[in-house]
């Protein structure tokens, strides 16, 4: 009898051949042609009980969540979550805060806009702020960081960057996080997410929301308060101390709530292949 036949892994995009493809892409707060709202409207409500019921009951993923009780009382703060690896992580940040204020993403446009009318969807729900360059020049995601910050939600970034890498610690950091919280003087929420690396029905993930910390906390020494100029290599310095200091506390984190998480050899994963490869 012929072995079943797998599915294969999605090519990896690259964002400037995507964005031309396109043509005339736009970008964070240029895309979104609005103010971003703190508020979720009806629709966005209804896709997270829709989500809800399709991950945590017809697929049967658990969630342990901990550590809500060191999130803000209201927003204004940069949610940086690690590890990456798979989209399903975008389901379980939306999931391990409230609903309001309403948590914005920065996230690749390239990938999520595969589909026409995901992107309208995402238009019209909001809660997403596309990057299509791979970042090249931050000051359009500065500016969309201060939108979202100033309506009082939640920013939220993935330090690392991109899908990948070890199950159990984090890759290295990429230092947009510590640039943004330079600028923008918001503090920061590290959240750490373990147990994405493959699914199957049953599988448990975890998040742990940890306390939140300012740049300045996390620069230490290295810093005296005292606003860099932007894009200067005091800047960049200032940002390289901060990104080590939030790579080794949520990769911490991540180290301690990974294990639970895995579960032995001879454990059933139906459908392993299919779903991993989905999400």
């Amino acid at each position: 009898m012929p072995e079943p036949r797998r599915r294969r892994a999605p090519a990896r995009l690259r964002p400037q051949e995507e964005a031309d493809k396109r043509g005339n892409v736009s970008e964070g707060l240029a895309w979104l042609g609005r103010h971003p709202e703190p508020a979720s409207g009806p629709l966005l409500r209804l896709l997270r009980v829709l989500v809800r019921f399709v991950c945590f009951g017809l697929l049967r993923l658990r969630l342990d969540i901990t550590g809500r009780e060191n999130l803000p009382s209201g927003g204004g703060y940069i949610l940086a979550a690690a590890t990456h690896r798979s989209w399903i992580d975008s389901v379980l940040i939306a999931l391990a805060v409230p609903p309001e204020p309403k948590p914005w993403f920065l996230g690749s446009g390239a990938t999520a806009f595969r589909r026409r009318w995901l992107e309208r969807l995402l238009h019209r729900t909001g809660g997403m702020l596309p990057v299509w360059r791979g970042g090249v020049g931050i000051e359009h995601h500065v500016a969309a960081a201060r939108a979202v910050l100033g309506a009082g939600a939640v920013f939220v970034m993935m330090p690392e960057g991109t899908i990948g890498g070890p199950p159990d610690r984090p890759t290295p950091f990429r230092g947009g996080t510590a640039v943004i919280a330079l600028r923008t003087r918001a503090p920061i929420v590290p959240l750490a997410i373990a147990g994405a690396e493959e699914l199957y029905l049953g599988k448990l993930m975890a998040c742990r929301l940890l306390p939140p910390v300012t740049a300045r906390e996390l620069a230490g020494e290295a810093w005296n308060g005292t606003p860099p100029a932007e894009g200067s290599k005091e800047e960049l310095e200032i940002a390289r101390v901060i990104t080590d200091r939030l790579e080794a506390i949520i990769g911490e984190a991540v180290a301690e709530i990974w294990p639970p998480t895995v579960d032995p050899p001879s454990h059933p994963r139906r459908l392993k292949e299919r779903l991993t490869n989905w999400f």
